[in-house]
């Protein structure tokens, strides 16, 4: 295993970027510690690192978000100082995040407009024969003339990267590309990027916590850890253990490999669990035709779905079809326009979160930080899931809630303490203590939305893992998200939506990513 400090022996003379002895420190934290990275044209380098390594500060300094206490930039050999975004573009660099920044209502031709400065200077028949010119050159099939809001998502990031190419990018930064992508998706982007980089000499920094598609797509790869570029390598016999091993600096759980961020043994043991759809058992959970209607727009109509004690169900879909509204609906964050929901005969609908939980209905929405009181300790946060438990009298049982976070930071290998403010802790760190939090309540039914988003890999396996424990003491696990290699890896049974709808139930070998991906696209279903 080969360590680079400064070049590969295939790069170009003068690689298209060249990053050299960044340091940035955030008060005493250290961010980033003499990091020196190349990125040679015509090439995709893959950038790999836990949550908290320094990988989006790298980039942010990059695209001159953030500024280095020290080091250099080289692009094409020259020094340069990037002090702002517009100074990076007028260098070439251009950054997709998983997040678009597009004007919905508008046209492709008036979004690129509002990007090049031209839209008080061209009629718009003019503006959308300059987008179809841009499409045509990069080998992109966008219609200038749609809107951007009846795009499907992978439209839409087609138009931030045309975007990016219109203001003459020639390094192009992906950040999480396919976090929202269906599989089919996610092929059409890695043609796209393979072609830009063999036609136009498109320099790709791609990053992605998803560890098969950076071993599909890049030709060199960087890790970070602690702040420190620790590998950098040409991408020739490389493995998901490997990888891992140099992320995380050794594996989460001993004696097994992790594939896609997940545990094998607790994907295995998910897997083996026993079908509890086949009628042997009444359901825990029964949802009849509930729909969720918003401004005159319906965002969940007539889905109906049963859970049955013991198993996972996951629920898969391309965002903004209606997944959010069906959790909010669930967990009685905001009460169904109409439908019934019970849990265990017991009709739950109108009776908000608390009622939910008194009857066993309890879980995590996918905005982790609305569920956490920030300024309150851990301890404080987990004593939440039920206060009365906590209680003498009028006086909080201070030794109690301390002895109930030690068991819940040991089980659920947080990292903090009890008496540390919540509002500190990462993203993966706080995701374990709403779980925790939930699962201390002994919930009949857990629902969890977007429970690895944005988590390394280390809390990744280890959040899944406490999903896997929690189907096997009996709990039936509803699990929502994007992340279609988890709903494969977790789920029983998967449910896919489209457009407010559930179109299709696999189970089995019926599940697989070509045929949910089908479905995730509105193919193939029924409604």
């Amino acid at each position: 295993m080969s360590t680079w400090d400064g070049g590969l022996a295939h790069a170009p003379a003068i690689p298209r970027i060249q990053l050299e002895r960044i340091a940035k420190a955030f008060g005493q934290v250290k961010a980033l510690e003499d990091v020196s990275l190349s990125v040679g044209s015509g090439r995709v380098h893959a950038l790999l690192g836990e949550n908290g390594a320094g990988k989006t500060t790298l980039m942010r300094i990059l695209y001159g978000l953030t500024r280095p206490d020290s080091g250099s930039i080289r692009i094409d050999g020259e020094n340069l100082r990037i002090p702002s975004p517009k100074v990076a573009r007028r260098y070439g660099i251009g950054m997709v995040t998983q997040h678009f920044a597009l004007v919905g209502p508008m046209t492709v031709a008036e979004n690129l407009s509002l990007t090049t400065g031209a839209s008080g200077l061209l009629s718009r028949r003019r503006q959308s024969l300059a987008v179809s010119e841009l499409s045509e050159k990069f080998g992109l099939d966008i219609d200038p003339d749609a809107v951007v809001e009846d795009l499907p998502v992978g439209g839409r990031q087609r138009v931030e990267i045309l975007k990016a190419l219109a203001g003459g990018c020639s390094t192009l930064v992906l950040d999480e590309p396919t976090a929202v992508l269906t599989p089919d998706d996610v092929s059409s982007l890695f043609a796209l990027v393979r072609g830009l980089c063999a036609d136009s000499g498109l320099a790709v920094i791609f990053i992605s916590h998803k560890m098969h598609e950076v071993l599909d797509i890049c030709d060199d790869l960087s890790v970070l850890r602690h702040g420190r570029i620790v590998s950098t390598q040409r991408n020739e016999n490389l493995n998901i253990h490997e990888l891992t091993r140099l992320m995380i600096g050794e594996d989460s759980v001993e004696g097994e490999v992790l594939v896609g961020g997940v545990d094998v043994e607790h994907a295995r043991i998910a897997k083996s669990l026993s079908d509890r759809g086949s009628g042997r058992q009444d359901p825990v959970l029964s949802v009849r035709e509930l729909s969720v209607i918003r401004d005159d727009a319906t965002l969940v109509e007539g889905v109906s779905l049963e859970l049955f004690p013991g198993e996972i169900v996951g629920v898969a879909g391309v965002t903004g079809n209606g997944q959010s509204e069906l959790v909010s609906a669930l967990l009685g964050l905001r009460e169904p326009t109409r439908g019934d929901i019970q849990v265990s005969g017991v009709p739950v609908q109108g009776s908000g979160v608390q009622g939910r939980r008194a009857a066993g209905l309890a879980g995590v929405s996918e905005d982790r930080h609305s569920l956490i009181v920030g300024e309150l300790s851990v301890a404080e946060n987990l004593a939440l899931a039920d206060s009365n438990k906590f209680k003498r009298g009028l006086v909080l049982n201070k030794s109690g809630m301390t002895a109930n976070a030690e068991l819940a930071i040991d089980h659920f290998s947080i990292k903090a303490t009890p008496t540390q403010a919540a509002g500190t802790l990462s993203g993966g760190n706080m995701q374990k203590v709403l779980l925790a939090r939930m699962f201390q309540a002994a919930p009949e039914v857990a629902i969890v939305a977007q429970p690895t988003r944005g988590l390394d890999v280390s809390s990744t396996a280890q959040v899944r893992k406490e999903l896997v424990e929690g189907a096997e003491k009996g709990t039936a696990v509803l699990v929502i998200s994007e992340d279609l290699d988890e709903v494969l890896e977790l789920a029983h049974r998967v449910l896919v939506m489209y457009r407010g709808q559930i179109i299709g139930e696999l189970s089995g070998g019926d599940a697989t990513a070509q045929r949910i991906g089908q479905l995730m696209a509105g193919v193939g279903g029924t409604p």
